[in-house]
């Protein structure tokens, strides 16, 4: 009984990692369509989870392992993501480029939070995911704080529908734009690179000015997708705080008597202290994002790894894929369309006004 009950157990797992897998490849292959390349593989393997939704008897098979592939593939994958990131080139000729990417991910993240919490009344989870998705990276941003945020499946399915969808509309905008801009090939590659959602993107509007331009935007992209960890990691710390500061306020309004009795004994400046650090074992900090910093530093100063960056690179790719897809199985489509509105606006203004800070930057330092 019990070998029948592994082999079933085994046999179920199988299934998440089959079909995932097949959405991770599909989407890739998809991505080199055109069209579908501005999409992005990640994107394209989201959406045919979703559609996959439609045969429930797979649906049900897949979806015991898909917890496990969201969670473990995801971290692993944008582990080796960092192998992408060349610190050299960035530390280089990027560097004005970089410096430029500081000011646009502070002060997007934090504009794009607030419209969608103060304008839009957006949920602050999702509040802080469409921010980071739409100011840092895209998708792999999305997935890269949703840990540290406790986000739900439909929330972090939501902000990367958001940044796919605005991302995409806004290349074909610059694109359109390009030769009333009166910028250089570098320029206007640079302002992909800073104004664009996902790398794809970046690509995809670069390419129109050349291989100059190309090779602009991936410099200026790969500046905001280094600023992805410290933004990650400091996504964790606030996290920790809120939980902090929503148990002292229990605390205080007196709704738990043993608390109440505690803060009482430990003092009201030390009993917060005391909360908050032990919270902060419980909250799960992105430490693999040190892993994505360290997978740079090798891929960046140890010569001999650069013969496999560009399959360690794609390995990263599948994995991304297979949680994508792992995501798109569980997504609950009513949630999404009523919630999808409001954070879909917000994003919408906050992109526009994206572009426009991009542009200046460029305008006046490049």
């Amino acid at each position: 009984m019990k070998l029948l009950q592994t082999l079933s157990t085994r046999r179920i797992a199988a299934a998440g990692l089959v079909v995932t897998l097949a959405c991770s490849l599909a989407g890739q292959q998809l991505a080199h369509l055109p069209g579908f390349s501005l999409v992005g593989a990640l994107v394209l393997a989201l959406l045919l989870g979703m559609a996959l939704q439609a045969w429930s008897s797979l649906r049900d098979a897949a979806r015991a392992s898909t917890p496990f592939i969201a969670n473990k593939f995801l971290r692993a994958g944008i582990i080796l993501l960092g192998f992408k990131l060349n610190l050299v080139l960035l530390m280089g000729a990027g560097m004005k480029s970089l410096m430029a990417a500081i000011v646009i991910v502070t002060v997007m993240v934090a504009l794009n939070y607030i419209v969608a919490r103060k304008l839009f009344g957006v949920e602050h989870t999702l509040a802080v995911l469409t921010a980071c998705g739409s100011s840092i990276c895209g998708a792999a941003a999305v997935m890269g704080v949703s840990g540290a945020a406790k986000a739900k499946a439909d929330d972090s399915v939501l902000a990367v529908a958001c940044v796919a969808i605005l991302g995409t509309a806004f290349t074909l905008v610059l694109v359109a734009l390009q030769p009333m801009l009166g910028f250089s090939e570098a320029q206007f590659g640079t302002l992909a690179g800073l104004s664009l959602h996902e790398i794809a993107h970046a690509v995809a509007a670069g390419g129109a000015a050349g291989a100059v331009g190309t090779d602009a935007a991936i410099v200026a992209k790969l500046s905001r997708v280094l600023l992805l960890a410290p933004v990650a990691i400091l996504v964790g710390v606030v996290e920790a705080h809120r939980a902090v500061t929503k148990e002292t306020n229990a605390v205080l309004a007196g709704t738990n008597g043993v608390a109440v009795e505690t803060s009482i004994h430990e003092g009201t400046e030390a009993a917060p202290r005391t909360r908050f650090f032990a919270q902060m074992k419980h909250v799960p900090i992105p430490w693999f994002m040190g892993g994505f910093l360290l997978a740079s530093a090798i891929g960046s100063y140890v010569p001999f790894v650069a013969g496999f960056t560009d399959s360690l690179v794609t390995i990263a790719y599948l994995l991304l894929g297979m949680a994508m897809a792992a995501l798109g199985l569980n997504v609950n489509f009513s949630v999404v369309a009523k919630k999808g509105a409001r954070p879909l606006a917000s994003s919408f203004l906050c992109s526009i006004v994206l572009v426009i800070l991009a542009y200046s930057i460029v305008r006046m330092f490049f």
